[in-house]
């Protein structure tokens, strides 16, 4: 949904974006539309071709493999701190994972083709892009030793503080069939490690509404993972 041209979504900036020269930013913010992200929104589908890029500032979008013989597995959580559409980067038009709004909120749109021409124009675009993309591939690196290893609980505390972080809120909605497709693991799986959360006091959890109660204690019963990702972050883009 597009917003009223004098709204825009600043109440929290987008990260890749802020840190652009000023000159940068605003020639490419002049091309982006203000849009609203309605939890539960579908933005690509594997195979679809690119059509937009995505820049969040007060939502989140999951990215999701395709299901085979499995429901699927989330590989990625965005929030402000990145964008939706990196394949364009590499000059990749079609994408080959789901793609949906886990949080609303609003964001930054930009076509496929003011993307194109903002990546010409800006050297400084390009070059943080570049490390964004480095982060990710090891972040995804990461994921895999993190599913293989370690257990749900730590995993699901580690995705509760990575969802406080992009809802910039301790409160937010996510079901357990979500939480089991995001987790790779059955709903069973799911409601062990939350009432395990809630039996702690680290957590409230009824209905899809949870809360985060301690969010140092949820940080202890998260796999090191979580710290790990962020601080990965903030050295390689600042």
């Amino acid at each position: 949904m597009q917003l009223d041209s004098a709204k825009t979504p600043d109440r929290f900036d987008n990260r890749l974006l802020a840190a652009l020269p000023e000159r940068d930013r605003r020639q490419i913010l002049s091309s982006c539309e203000a849009v609203e992200l309605r939890r539960g929104e579908v933005i690509s589908e594997p195979g679809d071709r690119i059509r937009d890029v995505y820049f969040p500032t007060d939502s989140f979008v999951s990215l999701v493999t395709p299901p085979a013989d499995y429901a699927g597995l989330e590989v990625r959580l965005v929030g402000n701190e990145g964008m939706i559409g990196t394949p364009l980067v590499l000059g990749v038009e079609v994408t080959q994972i789901r793609t949906f709004v886990q949080g609303a909120g609003p964001a930054w749109r930009l076509s496929s083709e003011e993307f194109g021409e903002a990546l010409r124009r800006s050297d400084a675009l390009r070059a943080r892009l570049h490390r964004y993309l480095d982060v990710l591939m090891n972040q995804s690196t990461q994921l895999l030793a993190c599913t293989r290893f370690h257990m749900v609980e730590a995993r699901l505390a580690r995705w509760l503080l990575m969802t406080q972080d992009r809802a910039h809120s301790d409160h937010f909605h996510v079901t357990h069939e979500l939480l089991a497709l995001l987790l790779g693991v059955r709903r069973v799986g799911v409601t062990k490690a939350a009432s395990a959360l809630q039996a702690r006091e680290l957590i409230h959890y009824r209905r899809g509404d949870i809360t985060v109660l301690d969010r140092a204690g949820l940080q202890g019963a998260a796999c090191g993972c979580y710290g790990a990702a962020e601080a990965m972050y903030e050295q390689r883009m600042g």
